[in-house]
């Protein structure tokens, strides 16, 4: 959002004197939850076998936390707007930590995808509070873009942390720590920022609740992951599958015809009918699909096909987050005001797309160095450069009242991406896997030929889903190249829903997937 739109938003210019000691304790919110999304996975296969989780169950872990947070964002940044952003903030801190004591203390299944559901509500109540704040409490172009770099340096460096702070707390400690980890965080945080930030008066939007938006919207999200998740125990033919697609489609197209008749949506159809946009959340959540799968394979392949301990695996994908934070920080960032958006993303995916090829080569005694390596390397950095424009690109040339509902789609499109990313590719992945032992398992005689059948079925099934990812991920460049028409930030006038804005108006707002 510029100084203009801010000023015609009604939020005063004036600048916080807190604001800088604010940003300490938002930053510390957001680290929370980036740590959180990758602590999970490694905490993942030794939560599983402790609770007793199914393979076909054990996504669910990610998912629910995925789809209750992608499918609630736009109503967390609504709420943040009706109640106040230091409140909805606050409250979001508190429930968060609550949610993560529940997660620790799980006894069962059913309490841990409880707890992780909790956390997802509650996170999409502190996502959009913490952008809001930051976009009223720096108004001055400068500040703002070094407020936007520690923001965005913090969500980023916070996903390697996450890794390794995962495996130290998963073998050293228990994997209900990754947990635990949650609350002193959140306790730190919410008092911080009871006690410091000062919210700009007038930023409230007053506007009637879209309660029918918000029930379809959910509704028709819940359905289709539950579609995607049941296909993997009972077929893509089954009767209950099939009628959650249909349910859906059902659910989400009655969205969009309320969304178009209500004096005050959910989500202005404006603000995704855009090219630009349009383009951009597409090609970011057919990506997030891609990566959200490939995420869960890795872990589950370091740690029961090469034996890896939970640290080892953390340092394992190091690579990928540094390829990100490279391509994000040294090529992204730096060629953005050079070159327009699509040059940088279209190639970005198809870089990612060629990491994603080189791990269909994995087997059961792959070489670390060899494969794994340059293609988490490669992946990293083709998505690093590709998602640096994109979240610029998402929230320029919007009206200041769809500026908040514009970030929170940014978000909205990888949570979902990621939800039915978990949900398809382990679906595919469980058939192959099945397929193959079946086929292979008669010619194993003794135990340790069996167990190695069983081990190269995981593999065949994990190698099978991540061809369907290079694929997806082909067509979100594809996507990139042509939906995404803009020039560069500067060059040219990037269209909108706010006439007269250009490119230079807006900052980037970084916006980090878990």
């Amino acid at each position: 959002m510029s100084q203009t739109a801010v000023k015609a938003s009604g939020v005063t210019d004036a600048p916080d004197a807190g604001r800088w000691k604010a940003l300490v304790f938002i930053a510390l919110a957001q680290l929370m939850v980036v740590l959180d999304a990758t602590i999970v996975n490694i905490a993942l296969p030794s939560a599983q076998q402790d609770l007793g989780i199914s393979d076909g169950n054990r996504q669910w872990v990610v998912t629910a936390y995925a789809l209750a947070f992608g499918g609630l964002l736009l109503f967390g940044g609504r709420i943040a707007d009706l109640w106040g952003r230091k409140r909805t903030f606050v409250v979001g801190l508190a429930g968060f930590a609550a949610a993560s004591a529940l997660g620790g203390a799980a006894t069962n299944e059913a309490m841990m995808f409880g707890s992780r559901a909790l956390q997802g509500v509650f996170g999409a109540l502190l996502a959009p509070a913490a952008l809001s704040l930051l976009a009223v409490m720096f108004t001055d172009a400068k500040e703002r873009a070094k407020a936007f770099g520690i923001y965005g340096a913090i969500a980023g460096g916070g996903g390697a942390v996450g890794l390794i702070l995962g495996g130290f707390l998963t073998e050293y400690l228990n994997w209900r720590w990754t947990f635990f980890v949650n609350i002193p965080f959140a306790v730190v945080a919410a008092a911080g920022a009871y006690l410091v930030i000062r919210e700009p008066k007038g930023g409230r939007n007053r506007s009637p609740l879209d309660v029918p938006g918000v029930i379809l919207s959910t509704l028709g999200l819940v359905a289709l992951v539950y579609g995607f998740t049941r296909a993997e125990s009972e077929g893509w033919s089954d009767a209950v599958t099939v009628g959650m697609f249909v349910g859906s489609a059902v659910l989400l197209l009655a969205f969009v015809i309320v969304e178009s008749k209500v004096k005050a949506p959910l989500l202005p159809l404006r603000v995704i009918t855009e090219r630009n946009r349009g383009g951009i959340y597409l090609s970011l959540g057919l990506a997030i699909i891609a990566m959200f799968g490939l995420f869960l394979f890795l872990t589950y392949y370091l740690q029961i096909v090469k034996g890896y301990t939970p640290v080892k695996t953390g340092f394992a994908f190091l690579p990928m987050i540094a390829g990100m934070i490279t391509g994000s920080t040294q090529i992204g960032t730096r060629l953005m005001t050079r070159v327009a958006p699509r040059l940088l993303m279209g190639p970005g995916f198809m870089v990612a797309a060629v990491g994603m090829l080189l791990l269909t080569q994995l087997e059961v005694d792959t070489s670390y160095a060899a494969v794994l390596l340059p293609g988490m390397l490669l992946l990293g950095l083709g998505m690093g450069t590709a998602f640096m424009p994109a979240m610029s690109m998402a929230t320029q040339g919007v009206e200041p009242r769809d500026s908040g509902v514009a970030s929170a789609m940014v978000n909205t499109s990888q949570q979902v991406g990621g939800a039915i990313g978990t949900a398809l590719l382990n679906t595919i992945a469980a058939s192959a896997t099945t397929s193959y032992i079946a086929d292979h398992i008669g010619g194993a005689a003794t135990r340790s030929q069996q167990q190695l059948v069983q081990l190269e079925g995981q593999v065949q099934g994990y190698t099978s889903a991540i061809w369907f990812a290079v694929g997806i991920l082909v067509v979100a460049a594809v996507i990139a190249l042509t939906f995404v028409n803009a020039g560069r930030p500067g060059g040219s006038a990037v269209t909108g829903s706010g006439a007269g804005e250009t490119a230079e108006d807006e900052l980037p707002v970084p916006v980090v997937a878990h």
